[in-house]
């Protein structure tokens, strides 16, 4: 598309209003108005311009205020509706029972919203894009209006046409004894006023309060900051908030931390004296706990070791970690959130002869963690784990199974090896049943011995890197807004002709009062004409014409 050019020979890009060197209207609405739109200082605004290629259709989709608008209302409702329940991670379950918390606890609503993925509203794929496309519309619109603007305001000019001068709102018009005094007058007194002024021959200009033209932008960029950091929580490493067990005795490798390991030495409760002993016993946390506390060691893998190697850990502290006392280490930090008491931790069997029952001809313990495949009694006898279920649920095509991998109801199928019985006898253990022979009667069974019991400990690990880019992200949005609500843009221009006939403008973005007020010193001061605010007069026009029209009716 073609420049324009105005009048005066200057050449303007297609889509600009008004010149960008003596100010005059360059469109048929703006010759036709009274007071000319400076909310852009009549530049050319792309998405206002062009609409032809797909690209184009894209830019102004993104940089319409209305579609702005609905995106933020959008992600202000799905994210309030993530706020009806719990999301998953302040569920306080393993992680294969959360789906079932949600149904227990809620009933069909909780299973319903889990079902939709509102439990996990804030990683969802969706909630993501909305989210992405609101930071693309706030760059997109501040792109599309913000570099016009700060290009108009930066190379404003200082002398303008009679044309542009008159159709400012504030405007006045008159003649002065001695045109060379009142301009030093005005530049002297608007100088005192705190405004920069700039003088080119016979004219001038008064500018102050620019940089409140940029509050709105430095918004969105405070804003994009903040969804950056809102999107980086999805980056592997940027954001942890995890969940772990670990048993008394157990080392294990902390989720989300490469290369850090923590080891459960001891867990320690303390209880209400005045509570009954049975009340206290409780699994999990409950009001009988005065507290509790897990003793750990907290290592790190030396450099270059193989990832999961517990070998050569290096030891960086021991740690009481209570409630309210997390365990801190670089950018991370260990919450103690839960505890479990009296957990399985191996269980002892004699291989008895069923007629006998007495005579053990050997006793195997099953570490219930990392059970062995066999164990060898000496004498021709063994007992082969065939199968293992931690937290046995039933049969399911005649094979067990498993509702956790938590030991709360452990079952063996054992294949018992003797002199006697050199090809092995099948047997289904159970606790809480009678041992199911499947392949017929056995010489042999396995006599539940005893068990050693231990505690486990529930910790949080939470890190979020994020949390400086957010706070960033909100301190600019706040400075934005504060130079945005509290400070304005004035302008004046003043041409003298030679004759002492005076031209004067002056234009405010908002808070006219303020403008008025210093038009008022300045006036006064330099012997300057009167002005009249032509909205106001437009104003008064409208309402004496409808004041006659009501009298004509009468």
């Amino acid at each position: 598309m073609e420049n324009i050019i105005c009048a005066c020979g200057h050449s303007n890009p297609y889509g600009t209003k008004l010149c960008e060197k003596c100010g005059r209207p360059l469109t048929e609405e703006g010759k036709q108005t009274k007071v000319v739109d400076m909310r852009y200082d009549g530049t050319a605004i792309r998405s206002k311009t062009y609409n032809k290629t797909v690209i184009d259709k894209i830019w102004n989709f993104f940089s319409n205020v209305k579609v702005g608008i609905a995106l933020i209302i959008i992600t202000l409702v799905s994210a309030s509706i993530g706020t009806i329940l719990p999301q998953e991670m302040y569920v306080n379950a393993p992680e294969p029972s959360k789906a079932e918390y949600y149904e227990k606890v809620y009933g069909f609503f909780g299973k319903l919203y889990n079902s939709l993925g509102l439990s996990n509203l804030y990683s969802t794929w969706w909630f993501q894009i909305l989210v992405g496309m609101l930071a693309i519309s706030i760059i997109v619109a501040s792109l599309d209006r913000g570099l016009p603007l700060h290009k108009s305001l930066k190379n404003q000019r200082v002398k303008r046409h009679e044309s542009f001068m008159k159709r400012q709102r504030i405007v006045g018009e008159g003649q002065v004894s001695n045109p060379d005094e009142t301009l030093d007058k005005v530049e002297q007194k608007m100088t005192e006023l705190k405004y920069h002024v700039r003088r080119d021959g016979s004219a001038l200009l008064a500018e102050r309060g620019r940089f409140a033209r940029y509050g709105p932008y430095i918004n969105h960029v405070g804003l994009i900051i903040f969804l950056t950091g809102v999107m980086l929580r999805l980056v592997p490493g940027f954001y942890v908030d995890e969940t772990i067990w670990i048993r008394e005795g157990e080392t294990r490798a902390i989720p989300g931390m490469d290369g850090y390991f923590i080891k459960n030495n001891k867990f320690i409760l303390e209880k209400h004296d005045d509570k009954p002993q049975d009340e206290q016993t409780n699994q999990g946390v409950n009001a009988m706990a005065k507290n509790y506390q897990t003793d750990v060691t907290l290592y790190k893998q030396p450099e270059g070791a193989i990832p999961g190697d517990i070998d050569n850990l290096e030891k960086l502290r021991d740690y009481s970690i209570r409630v309210n006392h997390p365990l801190k280490e670089s950018s991370f930090a260990l919450y103690q959130m839960n505890y479990r008491l009296n957990e399985l931790r191996q269980m002892n069997f004699d291989l008895v002869n069923k007629a006998t029952e007495d005579d053990s001809l050997g006793q195997i313990e099953i570490d219930l963690t990392n059970p062995k495949k066999e164990y060898d009694l000496g004498n021709g006898s063994s007992v082969q784990i065939l199968v293992y279920t931690p937290d046995f649920s039933g049969f399911e095509n005649g094979e067990p199974q498993t509702k956790t991998s938590i030991p709360n109801n452990p079952a063996f199928l054992f294949r018992m090896i003797t002199p006697e019985t050199p090809k092995g006898e099948v047997s289904f253990v159970e606790i809480r049943k009678p041992p199911l022979e499947p392949l017929g009667e056995n010489k042999y069974r396995m006599k539940f011995a005893g068990a050693e019991m231990r505690n486990s400990s529930n910790f949080t690990i939470r890190k979020d890197s994020t949390i400086p880019i957010l706070f960033v992200g909100g301190i600019i949005f706040m400075i934005g807004v504060v130079i945005g609500s509290y400070w304005n843009h004035r302008r004046l221009w003043l041409q003298v002709e030679p004759d002492g006939r005076v031209l004067m403008a002056a234009h405010v973005n908002k808070n006219m009062f303020s403008m008025k007020k210093d038009l008022d010193t300045v006036t006064t001061f330099a012997g300057l004409p009167p002005y009249e605010d032509q909205l106001d007069k437009s104003e008064d026009v409208k309402k004496s014409t409808k004041k006659k029209e009501g009298d004509n009716t009468l």
